[in-house]
């Protein structure tokens, strides 16, 4: 069983602490002020790309020797016209360099909170695609998610973070263009 902490409680927190305890695991939910020390081995940044910033100086001393895992879409949220990060990069890249003794991992940006909550994508089941440079981080993880009833397919290393982040990216403004519902979103067979 794994020890989850997830710093964030708007939806994506809560529907990957629900499919955390439906697998049976240990989930610590952080808000905002929560003065709490980040308990988990395994801790999702669920917060918008804007928040990582403060909450890797609020917390990074914490994430030492932890899994950390960045759901972030570091999108232009005025404008949903670009990504705001290098195009040779990536805003895990960017986490992963800040905590260089956590092991960072992409996963969840290419998911919607009612997809994780509702384990489906039209008619098949949800896929999570996990990025990462870390095997023994990436396996755990992909225990959580499947242990939730979801699927997980390991995308490659982090590097491949950047090409996460723009289909979430897409994702992101097709919903809120409202030409795909946030109940759907890309999945794979």
């Amino acid at each position: 069983m794994a020890h989850i902490s997830i710093i964030g409680t708007g939806t994506m927190g809560q529907a990957i602490a629900g499919l955390a305890g439906k697998g049976g695991h240990a989930v610590q939910l952080l808000g905002r002020n929560d003065q709490d020390k980040v308990a988990g081995d395994i801790v999702v940044l669920a917060v918008p790309y804007p928040e990582v910033k403060q909450v890797l100086a609020e917390r990074g001393d914490q994430l030492a020797g932890k899994t950390v895992v960045d759901i972030t879409n570091p999108l232009n949220f005025e404008t949903f016209d670009s990504l705001v990060v290098p195009a040779d990069s990536s805003a895990a890249a960017g986490i992963a360099a800040t905590l260089p003794d956590s092991k960072v991992l992409k996963a969840f940006n290419t998911n919607f909170a009612a997809t994780v909550s509702s384990g489906k994508v039209g008619d098949g089941t949800t896929t999570v695609l996990i990025a990462g440079d870390d095997a023994d981080a990436k396996a755990e993880l992909a225990g959580v998610i499947t242990g939730g009833g979801l699927r997980a397919i390991d995308a490659g290393s982090l590097s491949r973070a950047r090409e996460l982040e723009a289909i979430g990216f897409v994702q992101l403004s097709l919903a809120v263009g409202e030409k795909i519902d946030w109940t759907g979103g890309f999945t794979l067979n």
